[in-house]
């Protein structure tokens, strides 16, 4: 029985011509934040050994906030540091994909216990379909937990992409729609290995959780993101 076709599918063709002048002006309007100052790799806390790798697009490298220490990385390693030594390193980039990801880490040498990816918007984009999104993020899994040895992944929902300030509808509407279907095989993604954990952000609309250019996260929402990844990798 073939699958079913969401009612967001169909009707993007005929409103093709107006997701696509909306998506040009939100190019023109989108203020370039650039991606924060500060290290990318380090060593903070005492006690027990902890490698951690942070992997992915712009908010996994912090776009958003001012430095670094505002950024994911700085709060989540504020928070493991408080319960073990760790080493940390972030590989990060603004526009990359699952697919640039996994590109990417090839090059990495080194072994890590932990790892929080943040990936999926630059999918949506893209327009990668659920089963390639699936596939790739089934392979960014077996190279975080076999060729890096992780015996703990937190990948972070897609996010809801109907809900960015700085969409307009119907562009919001479409997005939003194929981003949770992105986060559905993600889930489905974590579910089939017992080293991974789907982590979803339960955000109020407040808008002091974006940052100004309405699409990326705020110092404030990188906070509660590290606490509740802190609580995964921490757990037993």
């Amino acid at each position: 029985m073939p699958a079913r076709i969401a009612s967001d599918q169909i009707l993007r063709w005929p409103l093709l011509p107006v997701l696509a002048a909306q998506g040009l002006s939100v190019r023109r309007k989108a203020q370039l934040l650039p991606e924060p100052k500060g290290p990318r790799e380090g060593r903070a806390g005492r006690g027990p050994r902890l490698r951690l790798l942070i992997a992915g697009d712009s908010s996994a490298a912090g776009v958003g906030a001012g430095t670094q220490a505002q950024a994911l990385s700085g709060h989540l390693v504020g928070k493991l540091a408080k319960h073990h030594s760790v080493e940390w390193r972030l590989e990060a980039t603004t526009g990359h994909t699952t697919e640039d990801t996994i590109n990417r880490l090839q090059s990495l040498q080194g072994r890590f216990d932990v790892v929080v990816t943040a990936l999926g918007v630059n999918d949506v984009t893209r327009a990668v379909t659920r089963k390639q999104f699936v596939e790739r993020q089934t392979r960014l899994v077996d190279v975080l937990t076999g060729t890096f040895g992780a015996r703990r992944v937190v990948v972070t929902a897609v996010p809801q992409m109907g809900r960015f300030p700085a969409l307009p509808q119907p562009l919001a509407w479409v997005l939003g729609r194929q981003a949770a279907r992105l986060d559905h095989g993600l889930r489905q993604v974590a579910d089939a290995c017992p080293q991974v954990r789907h982590l979803t952000l339960d955000l109020p609309d407040d808008p002091a959780l974006a940052a100004p250019d309405g699409y990326h996260p705020s110092p404030k929402t990188y906070a509660l993101w590290a606490e509740e990844a802190a609580r995964l990798l921490l757990q037993v």
